[in-house]
């Protein structure tokens, strides 16, 4: 669980109004906070820094309730604690994390670009299966599957995709979603995450040509 952090489109969306300005500050600071930690962190110290944002992140929830981004974020931000935690610690986390991003999709499965399918596919893919835990490759596929159709040029979406094809030993896939991933456009407020998933790329890039030597 090392690599932790994160339904077809829904005929029907439930009407949610978009977060007000204080809203939408609060949310792209808990972005940058989770990119700091995630990508300039030392390693020893980002379960400590990630349990302060969860904290953070689960204020942002009650604060607005009913919306899906603080939700999302909320999920997000339990699942990298958890993966930065390890070992049976981390089930607690991610069970949460899981709660938090199924309500987001019963909310808006469009918000925030398809994220909370991006999320909760990876969980089901890094998380361990029964009896320990929940995970299922085959559910991971189905939700990152739903990831791509909301969010097809997405970063995350391709990255995670691509990460799932490498589990499944689909290496040639795995590399041409790759390659989409690093044409994704920038996203405004998010360079050092940006920044942080390219590395991201490079380093599954460079597992998939060690795998085909």
């Amino acid at each position: 669980m090392k690599r932790l952090f994160v339904a077809s489109l829904l005929a029907f969306t439930p009407l949610t109004w978009a977060l007000d300005q204080a809203g939408t500050q609060h949310l792209g600071e808990l972005q940058q906070r989770w990119a700091q930690i995630q990508y300039q962190t030392p390693k020893d110290q980002r379960a400590d820094a990630f349990e302060k944002l969860a904290g953070d992140a689960a204020s942002f929830v009650h604060q607005y309730p009913g919306k899906a981004e603080p939700l999302i974020w909320d999920g997000i931000i339990n699942s990298s604690w958890a993966g930065a935690t390890g070992g049976l610690g981390a089930l607690s986390k991610v069970k949460a994390a899981k709660a938090s991003l199924e309500q987001a999709m019963k909310l808006d499965p469009n918000a925030l670009q398809g994220s909370a399918y991006t999320s909760l596919g990876t969980l089901y893919d890094q998380v361990p299966g029964w009896p320990i835990g929940f995970g299922d490759a085959e559910k991971a596929e189905t939700l990152l599957r739903q990831a791509l159709q909301i969010n097809p040029g997405g970063i995350d979406s391709n990255y995670f995709w691509a990460d799932h094809l490498f589990r499944q030993k689909r290496y040639g896939e795995a590399r041409l979603a790759l390659q989409k991933a690093l044409q994704a456009p920038p996203r405004p407020g998010r360079e050092l995450a940006d920044q942080g998933r390219r590395s991201d790329i490079d380093a599954l890039l460079k597992a998939i040509k060690d795998k085909q030597d």
